[in-house]
């Protein structure tokens, strides 16, 4: 186990001593690979701040259901437990109509008017916040709510919450086709490198085969070579995106003060910050084995 681990820490320190022999040549691989990773990472970071943002303006959605006019207390009382039992609802509020008419005269300006009224043409309401948060979800509860008894209507607006998916879904996708293209080219990155390395090395892979070298072994200090080169180009895309996040939320306080409100960008977690490393890593392994066996196949004719 020992013999083992040592033989791994001298192909890694070869590798290392390798990597940095041209110390400008090895930083701009490592920095091409960490821009090109830091595109995708920064979108992702920039989508999910902006849909909490989003969801901070636009707030929870709210199911409005309106009695029938000869509700009576037993069926508001029987309507707020079933309503409360709901497994897909969050918390109810019941507005009776007296209440609504008075904060309809402070809302309006229109005090004079209302209370010119005969009788009060408002019915109660209950204000349900479901749980679920797609428009799909809040639509099909809407549709459930407004077929108990004595609801008259149940009215959802659903708008936001459509558009606020699609907005959401397109800039997923836009995230995973471009994480798509740059994984691709981070691969051919990797690829070139390590071509350009065995074709320098050709002489040595083919008499280390002649004396008994296994494959593993011709590929070992290659795929170490391309994984830790993929793990320092996802370490720097970490430090652009951390960068770029740092320099942006300066003037956005800034700018967010003058409308009454603490909204600053948030880095990535360290759940997606480990996400990131590792899928580089696992990139920069993959290109490298990619170009090994193909070498490897054409030194074997």
């Amino acid at each position: 186990m020992m013999h083992a681990l040592t033989q791994h820490l001298a192909v890694l320190r070869s590798v290392l001593r390798r990597m940095f022999a041209s110390k400008l040549g090895g930083l701009l691989n490592i920095l091409v690979i960490g821009i090109a990773l830091s595109l995708p990472a920064g979108m992702y970071v920039l989508l999910k701040n902006v849909q909490g943002l989003v969801e901070q303006l636009s707030g929870t959605p709210q199911i409005s259901l309106f009695l029938a006019m000869d509700a009576k207390a037993d069926n508001v009382d029987s309507l707020r437990q079933r309503l409360s039992s709901h497994p897909a609802v969050a918390s109810v509020e019941f507005v009776a109509r007296d209440r609504a008419l008075e904060q309809l005269k402070r809302s309006t300006g229109l005090a004079d008017v209302i209370g010119g009224l005969d009788r009060n043409p408002l019915p109660d309401a209950f204000i349900v916040s479901p749980k679920p948060d797609e428009a799909q979800s809040l639509d099909a509860l809407r549709a459930e709510l407004a077929k108990l008894p004595k609801v008259e209507q149940a009215q959802l607006d659903s708008a936001w919450a459509y558009k606020l998916e699609a907005l959401l879904r397109f800039g997923r996708l836009a995230v995973l086709i471009l994480a798509s293209l740059l994984s691709l080219a981070l691969i051919a990155v990797t690829f070139n490198t390590i071509r350009l390395q065995i074709l320098t090395q050709r002489d040595e892979i083919e008499v280390s085969r002649l004396i008994g070298a296994t494959d593993g072994f011709i590929r070992r200090p290659f795929l170490y070579f391309g994984a830790l080169q993929g793990l320092l180009g996802g370490l720097a895309a970490w430090l652009i995106v951390s960068a770029g996040l740092w320099l942006l939320n300066r003037p956005l306080g800034e700018l967010s003060q003058l409308y009454s409100s603490q909204f600053v960008l948030h880095p990535l977690s360290p759940g997606d910050s480990l996400s990131l490393l590792l899928f580089s890593l696992y990139l920069g392994w993959l290109g490298a084995w990619l170009s090994v066996a193909r070498h490897l196949s054409q030194i074997e004719r």
